[in-house]
């Protein structure tokens, strides 16, 4: 039996790699795309997902329209690193319209969808969680009926992307992290920003991974352009991947749900959301002394299977 899976995203580029290295998963089943704001404004995200489900000819999968905006506070976004439009800011004339998307709403839609397979569908949320918490809130039985949920997202060393001490989906919209942490009970695997940091392709492995002669490549390779070239900038290299190379956060979430051997180390522990801090509003906590005396615990990703990964994402081009 194919894995069912449903992805909450942001389309940017490091969402479109782990949507396209789910397409190339033959053992997977996407059950629809729920949309959210994030890197880019959620019209662009919209448009963007049909970009990428287009180039890999399945504009089969539905398309919803999510949350626009944070539950609180103001929205924020990504095009210092995905481009104004998300996507490298290389834009196509031909790209499909927003006719495409499903009628129905984005929250209600991935409630149905997961209303008629109970128990066997994994979440992969890779975008600011608004959409997860406004699910919950709308049918608080939600959680107990997914496979599981699979998260980019937070941090575990205070080390901050977006703010001294904050990741950028938790930040994004800090109050709906704490709700889904709070009340999504089921197996829950989360990919924190130091995690993907410390396990980013190599250079030389990206140069192979593009230089496949496919369409598929060719789209990539434009829209990965930009966000490279930010990447390979000194002070990026220093600050972020430590030097090693390319950092596709979202895939490794997305790799974890197609394949859990692909995550070789992980701890479980319970977590939560710091939502007053000057400095520290929208961080990760890790409760390792059970002050919050929380049953529900996490699973925080450590190290990964880096050559299963690299051969996920050369099979995602083919």
């Amino acid at each position: 039996m194919k894995k069912k899976l449903i992805l909450d995203a942001d389309i940017g580029v490091d969402d479109a790699q782990a949507l396209m290295v789910a397409l190339g998963a033959p053992n997977v089943e996407i059950l629809g795309i729920i949309c959210c704001f994030g890197n880019t404004p959620l019209e662009n995200v919209l448009k963007n997902t049909l970009r990428v489900l287009k180039v890999c000819n399945r504009l089969d999968i539905p398309v919803y329209r999510g949350c626009s905006g944070p539950l609180l506070g103001q929205k924020r976004h990504a095009a210092d690193y995905h481009g104004k439009d998300g996507l490298g800011d290389v834009p196509d004339p031909d790209a499909p319209g927003l006719e495409l998307l499903q009628k129905k709403r984005g929250v209600p839609a991935m409630i149905k969808l997961v209303n008629q397979n109970p128990g066997e569908v994994s979440l992969v949320a890779v975008a600011p969680l608004t959409n997860l918490a406004v699910a919950v809130q709308l049918d608080p039985s939600f959680p107990q009926k997914l496979k599981a949920l699979y998260i980019m997202g937070g941090n575990t060393d205070s080390r901050g992307n977006t703010t001294e001490c904050g990741e950028f989906n938790f930040v994004a919209d800090p109050e709906a992290a704490f709700i889904v942490l709070d009340r999504y009970t089921c197996p829950t695997y989360i990919a924190t920003w130091e995690f993907s940091c410390r396990n980013s392709l190599p250079w030389s492995f990206c140069d192979c991974w593009l230089d496949q002669k496919t369409e598929k490549a060719a789209f990539m390779r434009k829209i990965t352009a930009f966000s490279m070239k930010k990447a390979q900038s000194a002070d990026y290299q220093k600050e972020i991947t430590e030097g090693k190379g390319f950092n596709s956060c979202d895939t490794y979430a997305m790799a974890a749900a197609i394949d859990d051997t692909v995550i070789t180390e992980s701890e479980e522990v319970a977590v939560t959301v710091e939502l007053k801090g000057a400095y520290t509003r929208g961080m990760m906590v890790l409760d390792y002394m059970d002050l919050q005396k929380k049953k529900h615990k996490a699973f925080i990703m450590k190290k990964v299977d880096l050559e299963k990964f690299k051969q996920m994402f050369m099979n995602s081009l083919k």
